[in-house]
């Protein structure tokens, strides 16, 4: 078994480390205040290639691998998870599902811009009462000629503020259920699509996470992804893919307070000697450090399968409820640490605990991971 990435990869990592290190985290305390991740840190991801590493060059990518992706995930978020996330959406939830399941013209049109970092993506599945439940949208969807027409209202979505192409799901008929589900990209400026409210968030803020409204919204029968009622399917494919890098975005956070902690546990004197004398506190950084070299052997093995062409769905649930969880145990051990000071913003420390918990929600919750794991179990 080979634990090593490969040398490219390592090229990989250090050039995403360095760019995430340099670049992005000595703005993540403003992104996190001011709410928003500025264009000119996008505009220098998509310099460097990292909003296509999973497209082929063909269609404006690099060609990589999703271990590749991972790694890029878990770099960009030890720096700023908001940026992390940003880029995830519009990659891994939006761009992906139009690159497996798009024609070639759909390719050319939508995924080249995409993996050029010209534009930004969305991914607009969840509503007020289809949530895990995907499959009980309300959202609806009618053909008329050669155009359809989409009505209904999606919340939570992620990149929805600044997105210029969403990937929509509507149903033609509910009483077919998740068979009647459709996908449709969506350009923004089309009549009858608009931005509704924005959402206050505990984490995450510098990414946007917004109502998209559908009235009357018209589009041409060429912006139909996948095959006819199949939507669902286009659905929970980019969302297992997702998970990992999901993960990788736990670990990533869990990452960045540890080497806080251990750092400050280094320097910060108390009774005469460094919190790091005391055995309270080194049993404390043994387990955080355990725990995430045990959340990134699963995060990557799911990359790595995924790769390969293999069942990956079980072990990339598996992934994301173990990093999604260290990383909230991680975070909070890592306040403690810090005691007060921790829970003051002149340290990241409360801005990992915030970010991480959101890692436990979206992409599934951690109820639904166990669901998936116990199904697959129960199935062999």
């Amino acid at each position: 078994m080979d634990f090593q990435l490969t040398e490219e990869q390592k090229m990989f990592q250090v050039m995403v480390r360095d760019f995430a290190t340099n670049e992005v985290k000595p703005l993540a305390a403003q992104i996190d205040e001011e709410g928003k991740v500025p264009p000119e840190v996008l505009k220098k991801m998509a310099g460097l290639g990292l909003f296509g590493i999973t497209i082929p060059e063909e269609y404006g990518g690099s060609g990589g691998d999703y271990l590749s992706m991972a790694v890029a995930a878990e770099e960009l978020c030890r720096a700023s998870a908001s940026v992390g996330t940003a880029f995830l959406a519009s990659l891994s939830l939006a761009c992906y599902p139009i690159y497996k399941f798009g024609n070639e013209e759909q390719k050319k049109k939508f995924v080249t811009p995409l993996a050029k970092g010209e534009k930004l993506a969305c991914f607009a599945l969840t509503e007020a009462g289809a949530g895990s439940d995907a499959g009980a949208l309300e959202t609806t969807v009618t053909q008329q000629g050669d155009n359809y027409v989409i009505n209904g209202t999606k919340i939570f979505i992620t990149n929805g503020a600044e997105a210029e192409i969403a990937v929509v799901f509507a149903t033609t008929d509910k009483s077919l259920g998740h068979r009647g589900i459709n996908a449709f990209i969506v350009e923004k400026g089309t009549p009858g699509f608009s931005v509704g409210k924005l959402e206050h968030k505990l984490g995450i803020c510098g990414s946007s996470t917004a109502e998209l409204i559908f009235e009357n919204c018209q589009i041409p029968a060429a912006n139909h992804l996948g095959e006819e009622g199949r939507g669902l399917r286009v659905a929970l494919e980019a969302i297992d893919s997702s998970r990992v890098t999901v993960a990788a975005q736990a670990l990533g956070i869990a990452q960045a307070a540890f080497e806080d902690a251990l750092s400050y546990a280094k320097d910060r004197q108390q009774f005469g000697q460094p919190l790091a004398g005391f055995q309270a506190i080194q049993w404390m950084l043994a387990d955080m450090a355990t725990l995430i070299d045990a959340a990134r052997l699963l995060t990557y093995r799911a990359a790595w399968l995924k790769d390969q062409g293999m069942p990956f769905v079980k072990e990339a649930a598996m992934a994301k409820v173990y990093a999604a969880e260290t990383s909230k145990l991680v975070t909070n051990n890592a306040m403690q640490i810090h005691g007060g000071y921790g829970y003051c913003k002149d340290y990241p420390i409360e801005r990992y605990l915030r970010d991480a918990k959101i890692t436990e929600i979206y992409e599934g919750t951690s109820e639904m991971q166990r669901m998936t794991i116990a199904r697959a179990l129960i199935r062999d």
